[in-house]
């Protein structure tokens, strides 16, 4: 949920009852379309699950706001496409010197904020700067590197202090954002970027309305307006899509495909993703910092089982995800086997284990009750401790206080917090965190991710954590709407090009 953490996209935040927010066929005074030609006076509504806390893209956390904000109403120099390829957005072209110290990005003319006021070379100066300098703002440490950003004319000049092989990653994300210079916007609750919908509502608890920007820069949007409504249950959210309410499912459960599916007005689509359903250790003290308990731990889980019982995603045994730079299928390293993980709990000394798993309270039970049962076949006492979300902050997150904690990590090529040993993950590898340094200063794509899959590898050995999951991106789509993607929606959403039909 905290970017540079990331988590669980798939679901955040438990909100209670949500009104549903109906789909209109249109507004405005838009020519009639007929039936099966996308309509571009539509409104299109799409079910998501986690609902921000407010909308300050400087310095609140959580992927929630990076799936509807980034993209749609913020941008940056750069963009990233789901298929995780760097493109450009503000800048129409970059270069790159071949020592890898001076970024130079050509800004695009003719740009405007939503408010109307001309986009600048002094603003996207103002915007880097102002991120590497403010602690408080996300994200401000990826552009520590940056000893300098300076424009002459259109062009944007970045100089490092050394190479930083993510750099034109990481200005996809929040470090990149470009925002209006002394801008008096209330960032709670408003919204000014520069993206192809304009914020116009929020209704807390239910709903955020988007509309189509019509002074963008590029290519306007498909529709006229998109809802987004927050219905964190996904029965709830099937009886929404069949009523006629929604148009899109995001973080749908595939087990629900033959009743999404009934009439024909959906079809379930899976998508890869970084999702990372990740199971923490803490390995500060007790029995978790023995890594044969660790071991033992993963061991005795059926990650097959997990897979079957979500209906979608794949196994992973490592901290990369198969759409990121580095990953390795890591199988190999601790494959399921009950036998082997009573011998290593033998060994160590901790038969009649007991153990709290600390889980937010909007999961569904399925993870759960998995591990309980495996963990129950191999001598450990698995108590669920099932706790309202700012509570996991306050508790996992903050004070490392816990023994097992398990979230959705969605965010593409977040392998630093494996570096860090001040993370709730509790790591900490000399030889990982310089195996890390040595892939930033890469100049070599190549060698970085090779960099990244050495340090990968033994963040597995050492059980570092287990990954029950890969998840899938799980949309059901309405059968008149075109244009929505299915790759890696639980951490952004780009919805430009989403047109819906009459029919």
């Amino acid at each position: 949920m905290l970017r540079r953490t990331t988590l669980a996209a798939a679901s955040l935040l438990a909100a209670g009852l949500l009104m549903l927010t109906a789909c209109s066929s249109g507004s405005g005074d838009a020519a009639p379309t007929t039936p099966g030609e996308p309509d571009p006076g539509a409104s299109v509504a799409i079910r998501l699950v986690l609902e921000p806390g407010n909308l300050d893209i400087r310095e609140t956390a959580g992927s929630a706001l990076d799936q509807i904000l980034v993209d749609n109403i913020y941008q940056g120099l750069v963009a990233r496409t789901p298929e995780q390829d760097i493109v450009p957005a503000l800048a129409s072209d970059w270069t790159v010197s071949p020592d890898g110290l001076t970024y130079t990005f050509t800004l695009r003319e003719g740009v405007t904020f939503h408010d109307g006021q001309e986009l600048t070379p002094q603003d996207v100066v103002w915007s880097l700067t102002t991120r590497r300098d403010t602690a408080e703002w996300r994200d401000s440490a990826r552009l520590a590197d940056v000893t300098s950003i300076t424009a002459e004319g259109q062009d944007i000049t970045l100089t490092l202090s050394a190479p930083d092989s993510t750099l034109l990653w990481n200005l996809t994300g929040r470090a990149g954002i470009v925002l209006k210079e002394g801008d008096t916007v209330d960032y709670q609750t408003k919204a000014n970027g520069t993206g192809p919908f304009v914020l116009t509502s929020w209704r807390q608890g239910d709903s955020i309305t988007l509309e189509r920007n019509e002074s963008y820069w590029g290519d306007k949007a498909a529709a006229a307006e998109v809802v987004f409504d927050y219905i964190p249950d996904n029965q709830a959210a099937l009886n929404a899509a069949l009523a006629g309410e929604v148009d899109v499912l995001t973080g749908f459960d595939a087990n629900l495909q033959d009743q999404i599916e009934a009439n024909g007005d959906f079809s379930l689509v899976l998508g890869a993703s970084t999702d990372k359903g990740t199971l923490a250790f803490n390995q500060t003290s007790g029995p978790l910092a023995d890594k044969r308990v660790r071991q033992a731990i993963r061991q005795a889980i059926d990650h097959d089982a997990i897979i079957e019982a979500l209906g979608s995603g794949q196994t992973q045994y490592g901290p990369i995800p198969e759409l990121d730079p580095g990953y390795e299928d890591l199988s190999d390293v601790a494959p399921y086997d009950p036998e082997a993980a009573k011998a290593l709990l033998k060994e160590a000394g901790a038969e009649d284990l007991e153990l709290t798993l600390t889980i937010p309270s909007f999961y569904s039970t399925t993870i759960p009750q998995i591990l309980v049962s495996d963990l129950d076949e191999v001598g450990i006492t698995l108590e669920v401790n099932s706790v309202d979300f700012t509570t996991w902050l306050t508790d996992v997150y903050t004070n490392h206080d816990y023994d097992l904690s398990f979230v959705l990590h969605t965010e593409a090529r977040d392998f630093e917090n494996w570096a860090n040993p001040d993370y709730y993950f509790t790591y900490d590898n000399p030889e990982v965190q310089e195996l890390y340094a040595r892939s930033l200063a890469a100049t070599d794509e190549a060698e970085a991710a090779d960099l990244l899959k050495q340090a990968a590898r033994i963040v597995s050995e050492d059980s570092g954590a287990d990954w029950l999951y890969n998840g899938a991106s799980v949309v059901a789509v309405g059968t008149n709407i075109t244009g929505m993607p299915s790759i890696n929606v639980n951490e952004r959403l780009n919805i430009a090009e989403i047109a819906k039909s009459n029919g």
